[in-house]
């Protein structure tokens, strides 16, 4: 029944009042339809030993919903330090990641992301590093990360998170047909 509720979710209609809703509109309404709800995920690639996600559970949680933003902790084993924010532009969507620490407070490298600049899909959006990650990344030594690019996927059965830049490509995947109990709050909030 779940599953059904799901795809029925997934299939919303693709116009409100008579206005064609942008596929930026649509991947979010869908991603709403997931609101409260938590899934357990894995590392499908780009994992190695050391790096902080390699063999923990992970878990993500679709847990704040407003008319323009949705908040998604990323547990990743005991570590509640991450959550993604997708909002709503007037051109489209915007994924920052939202870091704290244990006691709540931001992390130096913190609300880094970008707009998407595509138009994306219903069920694909991609996120360019925008200029203020970039220069957050260049002042905490991670030149490395200035050519980011973020990939939000959402289908039937799956939520996925890529990040790819040069000699990176690292992906999580949520089955949604795996829901679990939500978490406790993420650091901070």
């Amino acid at each position: 029944m779940k599953r059904l509720g799901m795809m029925a979710a997934l299939l919303l209609t693709t116009s409100v009042q008579g206005q064609e809703l942008t596929a930026a509109e649509q991947f979010f309404d869908h991603l709403s339809g997931l609101c409260g709800k938590a899934y357990s995920g894995e590392l499908i690639k780009g994992g190695s030993a050391g790096d902080g996600f390699t063999g923990k559970p992970l878990v993500m949680h679709v847990r704040q919903c407003s008319e323009t933003e949705i908040h998604i902790p990323l547990h990743v084993g005991e570590d509640r330090s991450r959550t993604w924010v997708i909002s709503k532009t007037a051109d489209g969507l915007r994924l920052k990641h939202d870091h704290r620490h244990q006691d709540g407070s931001e992390d130096a490298v913190t609300q880094y992301g970008g707009d998407s600049r595509s138009p994306g899909t219903e069920f694909w959006q991609f996120f360019p590093v925008d200029e203020f990650s970039i220069a957050n990344f260049k002042q905490h030594g991670l030149a490395q990360s200035v050519t980011n690019v973020w990939h939000l996927g959402l289908d039937q059965q799956n939520f996925s998170y890529r990040l790819t830049r040069e000699n990176r490509d690292f992906l999580l995947q949520f089955n949604l047909s795996n829901e679990v109990t939500p978490p406790p709050a993420p650091w901070g909030h």
